[in-house]
Formats: C-alpha cells, sequence, structure tokens
C-alpha cells in the first residue's frame, strides 16, 4: 500500500533500530543496498536513500512515507505533511542544530557583526542565504560537500552546519555565532497520499508504533509484592508514569504493584523498595509505550 523511503548515511543505524523496535525490522542483503523490504501488509516497497533528497521526492509524488530532518525540508523548502517529530538522532535523543560557528578568535559577536563579502561554507546553501539576508548580511555562500568544518579559515571565514553535541566544533577551534534552525527527526508524508483515507491510515498506524518505541526507550516496568502494612511506604517511592497499579492479592493481606519507572536510577530504586517491604521484585523490559 505505502511507498517508504528511509534516510541513508549518519541517521541510517538509529533508524533500522527503531524501526526494529517498533516490529518493523527493515530488511537488506547489506548495508549497501538501497532497495529494502518490510514484513508488514501497510509497507508495499521501502528504498534507503539520501536525507537531502527524501523531501523532493516526498513531494513529487515518489513516495507516500518517509523520514527525514526538519532541516532537509527548510533548505528544499517541500511542500510534505509532517506525522510528527521522532526525537531520536544519530547520538542522543536531543535535536540537532543547524548553526553558524566561527573561528574562537574571530572579532564578530553577532550575525550582524560579519562584514561585507565574508565567505560562509554550508552544506545548507539556500538557508543560509535566506538567513544572512534577514540580518542584511552581504556574503558569499559557499556551497560545501562534506568536511565543513576543515574549510575555516584556511578557504572561508564562516561556516553553517550541524552539530549535535558542539564537541567537533570546540576540537576545530570553532565557537556558535547563531543558530539557525533546531531540528528533529521527522516522519513526514506526500500531501496527495495523505489525503487518501487508506493510505492515512496506515501511515497513522505506522507513526503510533514509532512513537511508541521511541517512548519506551530508556524505561521498564517494575512488578513487585508488598504486604498490606508496608504499602504506603512503597508507594512513597515508587514513581510512575501516572500512578503505580495496585492490586490485590487473595487473602486480601498483600498486593501487587507495578510501574514503569526510568531505567537510570533502577539501580538504586529496587534496594530502596526491598528496604521498604518489597519482595518479588521484577524488572521487564518495555518495547514500546502507547497511550
Amino acid at each position: 500500500m505505502l511507498s517508504l523511503v528511509l534516510p541513508k548515511g549518519s541517521l541510517e543505524k538509529a533508524t533500522m533500530l527503531l524501526f526494529d523496535a517498533a516490529d518493523l525490522t527493515v530488511q537488506r542483503t547489506s548495508d549497501r543496498d538501497y532497495r529494502a523490504s518490510i514484513d508488514d501488509p501497510r509497507i508495499e516497497r521501502v528504498r534507503v536513500l539520501r536525507p537531502q533528497e527524501i523531501p523532493t521526492y516526498l513531494e513529487q509524488g515518489l513516495f507516500d512515507l518517509g523520514i527525514t530532518g526538519r532541516d532537509w525540508i527548510t533548505e528544499t523548502d517541500s511542500d510534505v505533511v509532517s506525522l510528527g517529530e521522532l526525537k531520536y538522532s544519530k547520538a542522543t535523543s536531543n535535536p540537532v542544530r543547524v548553526i553558524m560557528a566561527v573561528p574562537d578568535g574571530a572579532p564578530w559577536q553577532k550575525v550582524s557583526d560579519l562584514p561585507e563579502g565574508v565567505r560562509i561554507s554550508t552544506e545548507f546553501p539556500a538557508m543560509t542565504r535566506r538567513f544572512l539576508e534577514k540580518h542584511g548580511v552581504k556574503a558569499t555562500v559557499v556551497p560545501s560537500y562534506g568536511a565543513t568544518e576543515a574549510k575555516v579559515p584556511d578557504i572561508v571565514d564562516a561556516i553553517v552546519d550541524l552539530t549535535e553535541t558542539g564537541s567537533s566544533l570546540r576540537k576545530n577551534g570553532l565557537r556558535i555565532l547563531d543558530t539557525l534552525l533546531t531540528s528533529y527527526t521527522e516522519l513526514v508524508a506526500n500531501r496527495d497520499a495523505y489525503e487518501d483515507a487508506e493510505k492515512r491510515a496506515a501511515m497513522e498506524d505506522i507513526s503510533l508504533l514509532l512513537q511508541g518505541a521511541i517512548r519506551a526507550r530508556g524505561n521498564v516496568l517494575l512488578k513487585l509484592n508488598v504486604a498490606q502494612a508496608d504499602l504506603q511506604n512503597v508507594l512513597d517511592i515508587m514513581p510512575s508514569m501516572s500512578s503505580p497499579t495496585v492490586t490485590s492479592l487473595a487473602g486480601g493481606e498483600s498486593n501487587a504493584v507495578e510501574s514503569v519507572v526510568a531505567k537510570r536510577g533502577v539501580n538504586t530504586l529496587i534496594p530502596a523498595l526491598k528496604a521498604a517491604g518489597a519482595h518479588d521484585i521484577l524488572e521487564i523490559p518495555i518495547s514500546k509505550i502507547v497511550d
């Protein structure tokens, strides 16, 4: 039913892991194969292509659904429908930023300080030109096809580039002058395909599974038993997404308690629960959380 395009490159591994967690495992003969498949009746065709190209292909109707970054949607000015942000990236769950950076020793403190004729290297020439025009800066924008940070200061005076943690910028002696865009990965669709009721329902199903897998990350399910006399002591220290589920056990003297908690901190939480009177404590992995 749906034709799907997924990003190749820096987001590729994280995207494949996400689809696997969502029970939408992407099957390929090798990592270099641009053709793929997903054993799901809602997905007819899968391709793995550069994220820079995906917004344009979606707008043109070559695919129904795809994953790319807001940065490339903005750069290409593509008319697509967003089904929502997928809060993951190549290294963390944080967004990436499109930033303008200059050498540490440069005298400029804000974009408007840049002199006329300043040379700026970037993989986002259209976005950069719009940004500079907005700030009244007349610059020479030099398209970059990789290793953008290495071109300062020998080839250009500044860069516009992606950063996730900022560590590479610091390593190369650069500082951020301004942020052009904060970008999450997004699930986006061709506008005509989205207007088709059957395809839209399939898209929303896939979005539900992906969002559920993302939400489950970093969480586990804790299940335990506790005597009635110790129940409140356990509840006082038991975190939860809303409130713990408490069920009376046969006999009425004990309760079963379960709650979704953050994986981080479980190493100190379980001993504390044990000390508060809990027993038969189970820690169970979660693959998806769906509201």
